[in-house]
């Protein structure tokens, strides 16, 4: 088989397609022959040594994939081989074969073509499980998501939407708030051009936001508590702004605020299968029925990785970039 290898920690440059040793479906896995991959940050911070992979868990990057199951490992019963599918990895997208837990398995939908379908497992599976399994965002609520318009955000509006709240989104440019507005984003706010705690305040009669999705981390902290409705929750996916700040507790306490800070990679197995099945039984049937869309920006085949890397830190795309393995 062929996988991206790290050669070194670094710049894109450091990403080669190589040959590598085959991989064998173990008791409970699956073995995935690769259609495509996605591409998340986490991708850019493991090449640039800043994020390494789980003990245990394939050293190659890669977060989600979809594909062709080549083989089912002793125990599987809810898969066969020639089922196409996408899946949720805790590393080795980046290849033309990939092993996973057949918990972290999910059919690719009639909706979506079996490349796009890429492009929906990590998203799917973190927006879901931190804004409505963690952050509970309900019907009638204000929810503000930075980076609207990345594949994280484009999910997590029409989620939002779909669940009957109000939804807010921060980006960079005027074309990224017309696409978040297009998936139903009913208030937009350009983060170069205004401060966004008082736009946001501006735009919901003072209350803010009940729930915050965040990438940012610690540049952000000190905003999103002001952006912060009372008993709102923060929940914070990213530190693409550093990970360390002061926080105001009087501030939180006040406002009866919380912040609930989470990971998807390194969570146990058992805990990613839950968060699948919640997906494929609330999510699933929404992109089934075309309600819900990946927004995919660029395709690129795996030898050119390097270059899906340096897209995706100009921060100029809109959705998904992904990888093709055929």
């Amino acid at each position: 088989m062929q996988a991206v290898v790290i050669t070194q920690p670094g710049t894109p440059d450091v990403l080669s397609l190589t040959e590598v040793p085959d991989l064998v479906a173990g008791p409970g896995e699956v073995l995935i022959n690769v259609a495509a991959a996605g591409v998340n940050r986490a991708d850019l911070l493991q090449r640039q040594g800043f994020y390494d992979p789980p003990p245990g868990t394939s050293p190659y990057p890669g977060l989600e994939c979809s594909g062709t199951i080549a083989q089912v490992g002793q125990g599987v019963d809810a898969w066969k081989a020639g089922d196409e599918v996408c899946a949720l990895l805790a590393g080795g997208g980046y290849a033309t074969q990939v092993v996973v837990p057949a918990g972290q398995v999910l059919p690719v939908p009639k909706t979506v073509g079996l490349v796009e379908a890429a492009a929906l497992p990590e998203v799917a599976c973190t927006v879901y499980s931190n804004v409505f399994m963690g952050a509970h965002l309900a019907t009638g609520e204000i929810f503000l998501v930075h980076g609207g318009s990345s594949g994280i955000g484009t999910m997590a509006v029409q989620l939002a939407r779909h669940a009957g709240a109000t939804v807010a989104v921060t980006c960079g440019s005027r074309d990224k708030l017309d696409a978040c507005s297009a998936l139903g984003a009913d208030i937009g706010i350009n983060y170069r051009e205004e401060d966004f705690p008082q736009a946001l305040r501006n735009a919901t009669d003072g209350h803010g936001a009940d729930v915050i999705l965040d990438i940012m981390g610690a540049s952000y902290l000190s905003k999103n508590v002001d952006a912060l409705a009372a008993d709102g929750r923060l929940v914070i996916i990213g530190m693409q702004g550093g990970s360390r700040a002061e926080l105001d507790l009087g501030k939180l306490m006040r406002k009866r605020g919380s912040i609930l800070s989470t990971t998807l990679r390194a969570r146990p197995a058992e805990q990613k299968a839950s968060i699948v099945a919640a997906v494929r039984e609330n999510v699933w049937p929404l992109v089934e029925s075309g309600e819900i869309r990946p927004l995919v920006h660029e395709m690129l085949p795996l030898a050119e990785a390097a270059e899906a890397h340096r897209i995706m830190a100009a921060s100029g795309h809109i959705g998904k970039i992904l990888l093709t393995a055929r």
